[in-house]
């Protein structure tokens, strides 16, 4: 799907809306605590030693260099189709080994079948437009090992269980958060 128009020149939705006001992305992540919910993501995912870990729209990397963080010995690679967040995401990551940013659309993901045991995602569903939707929920169950798991966050009212039932996963909602800007906040576990 192209959304290439005279005032947006991509092929994808960036986070921000805007190229211009992607230096606010991180500053309003912090005004908003999104650091909560992204620390609320990573201890639902149980993230262990030697696992292989996707974060689907990585955006500026807040939640991918967290998770490397929390577990180094953990392989970790956060996609984005926008290069603007990779180039910013990689320079915050610094010299964290183990951690990779590459440019990568939910609905076309360049990895092999079955090479993750978990995939993340924060606040990146809805920023996909409703026909690409199942495209992308299918192509995390194709590279989810078999017994893995997705875990998301996004805002409710998505359709996300359906979505993710329909693509071959097995899910539970696991947690609300009432967030006081952005509304009711879901978390869930999809298990292959």
């Amino acid at each position: 799907m192209n959304f290439v128009t005279k005032h947006h020149p991509h092929d994808y939705l960036p986070a921000t809306r805007h190229d211009a006001l992607l230096p606010c992305y991180d500053p309003l992540a912090r005004l908003l605590g999104l650091n909560r919910v992204y620390k609320r993501l990573v201890a639902q995912a149980e993230v262990t030693a030697g696992h292989r870990v996707l974060e689907i729209g990585c955006g500026t990397g807040n939640l991918t260099i967290l998770l490397k963080r929390e577990q180094p010995s953990a392989e970790v690679i956060g996609c984005d189709p926008d290069p603007r967040v990779l180039r910013r995401a990689q320079r915050k990551a610094g010299r964290l080994s183990g951690i990779r940013f590459e440019q990568a659309y939910a609905q076309r993901l360049p990895y092999a079948d079955a090479e993750f045991d978990r995939v993340l995602s924060s606040m990146m569903l809805h920023h996909i437009y409703s026909e690409a939707k199942p495209a992308a929920v299918a192509e995390i169950h194709r590279v989810l090992r078999p017994g893995g798991s997705l875990h998301l966050v996004d805002i409710h009212g998505d359709g996300i269980p359906e979505l993710l039932r329909a693509a071959g996963f097995d899910c539970t909602e696991i947690s609300t958060y009432p967030h006081r800007v952005l509304g009711r906040l879901v978390f869930y576990r999809a298990t292959r």
